[in-house]
């Protein structure tokens, strides 16, 4: 250090003189010759205006800068985008991934994205091929459906779908079935988004099949039902089933579309899960068309799927919306591992992170939770006391929004002091500290404490391994 007694700027080491150090050739080779003078630079002017305004302030050594400047760096060329430890106890959750991806999917991401590929390349011809080429055999496989495409996401789908069969064409809906997916996406909006006219038919609680005969005319494009996947009316209620809805369609010769939301092709029941409508009954139903997300229930990447009849599929991919809606190789990579896993009903639940979380044995949730409880007793006991605690999950990403599934967790509860607000505040800086963890460990808050849902942690040493860095 050297305080400069006469003209203290005159001390400030140059840059040249900084780059000169053995300390900045690593930097130089990590993050590149113009972005550390950059760096630098910023550095050296700031120094030089806090000694401007205190004179008698010491000078960092070069050594100092360069250690400045490589965390400075290391912070800038950090994505944003990182692991969390998902332990809110909502499985598919939404803000933080949806599913997650199995590890034959990864490696199959990682084939396909470090090497050149026959995304629409036919081997056998030596001509142009098609991407769907890569799924469309599999999904009509599990689906018994004719034919499918992709697109990247199932608000993209639905849109698709509605833009190629009913675009300047009127479509009934219940209005029952008019949701609100995530993100304020309505489907009244898709639908004007599309270029269709929504015909409302029904009530919000009950529709009959005379209200979609009464509405059908000249300008009927299809009839739709929206599986309400998202939220559920109970009590004094009637909807009409696919079945009936396809018949009707299909006596007025006009397609039968549903859309699933979520869509699984499993059925939940005998994994003692609440049920909910597959692709495959859709399809028997005599849906013309099905569309449902690749990341919620199925359990794999972003995409809207969609399945149907060899015909209106070939529409639907003739549409210039199409070519913007695409997925890409990474996408079809991951999913073709994903839709493979369900030729084997008997292993796909272990094959699948979602569906291995959903259907966890609770003896195994209780016993990491126990195990757990401890370390993070130690970890917080100047603040906070935790136990292990029975607990619930839920499906999550507008599944089945009304079940809950049993679980075990761990309640880390402030101290108790005088004031609610004193608790409140405490509490909150427990959330934040955990969540500043190198692996942000994202619970929710119940009965004024926070939940660590153990139930989609499948290895007990990402909690353990960084709680000596829980600081408060």
């Amino acid at each position: 250090m050297n305080s400069g007694k006469t003209n203290p700027l005159a001390n400030i080491p140059g840059v040249d003189t900084i780059l000169g150090a053995d300390e900045a050739a690593p930097l130089v080779n990590k993050y590149g010759h113009a972005e550390l003078v950059q760096c630098i630079r910023a550095q050296l002017s700031t120094i030089r205006a806090y000694l401007k305004s205190a004179p008698g302030s010491s000078i960092p050594t070069v050594a100092d800068l360069l250690s400045e400047a490589e965390a400075t760096l290391d912070s800038q060329n950090r994505g944003s985008l990182q692991q969390v430890l998902n332990l809110t106890g909502t499985v598919i959750h939404t803000n933080l991934g949806r599913s997650q991806l199995p590890q034959a999917a990864i490696d199959q991401i990682n084939a396909v994205a470090t090497a050149a590929s026959n995304l629409e390349y036919d081997i056998s011809t030596g001509k142009r091929g098609d991407r769907d080429s890569h799924t469309e055999q599999l999904l009509a496989e599990l689906t018994g459906a004719e034919a499918a495409t992709i697109v990247n996401n199932n608000a993209a789908a639905v849109l698709l779908v509605l833009n190629t069969l009913g675009k300047n064409l009127e479509v009934p809906v219940s209005r029952g079935e008019l949701v609100e997916i995530g993100g304020s996406f309505r489907i009244p909006d898709i639908m004007s988004g599309s270029g269709c006219t929504l015909v409302e038919v029904g009530t919000t609680n009950r529709t009959h099949l005379a209200d979609y005969q009464n509405a059908i005319g000249a300008e009927t494009a299809m009839l739709m039902k929206v599986h309400t996947s998202n939220y559920e009316i109970q009590g004094f209620t009637k909807s009409v089933d696919e079945a009936a809805l396809a018949d009707l369609a299909h006596e007025h010769n006009i397609p039968f579309v549903t859309d699933l939301g979520s869509g699984t092709l499993l059925d939940f029941g005998p994994h003692g899960l609440p049920p909910e409508p597959t692709v495959q009954q859709a399809v028997l139903n005599g849906a013309d068309i099905v569309t449902f997300s690749g990341d919620k229930l199925l359990g794999g990447p972003q995409a809207g799927i969609i399945v149907g009849t060899r015909e209106l599929i070939k529409r639907i991919k003739s549409n210039p919306l199409k070519r913007a809606l695409r997925v890409d190789k990474m996408t079809i990579a991951a999913l073709f591992e994903v839709l493979k896993a369900y030729r084997n009903p008997e292993t796909v639940i272990t094959k699948l992170p979602t569906l291995r979380h959903l259907t966890r044995d609770q003896a195994d949730i209780k016993q990491m939770a126990e195990f757990l409880t401890p370390m993070l007793q130690k970890a917080v006991e100047a603040f906070a006391t935790a136990e292990t605690v029975e607990c619930k999950s839920q499906i999550g990403s507008g599944s089945l929004p009304t079940a809950l599934i049993p679980s075990w967790g761990i309640r880390i509860t402030p101290a108790r002091s005088d004031s609610d607000t004193s608790h409140e505040r405490l509490l909150q800086e427990i959330i934040v500290a955990f969540r500043q963890l190198p692996q942000p460990m994202i619970g929710r808050v119940q009965d004024s404490a926070l939940i660590f849902d153990v139930r989609t942690l499948d290895d007990a040493n990402a909690v353990t391994d960084q709680l000596t860095l829980l600081t408060l």
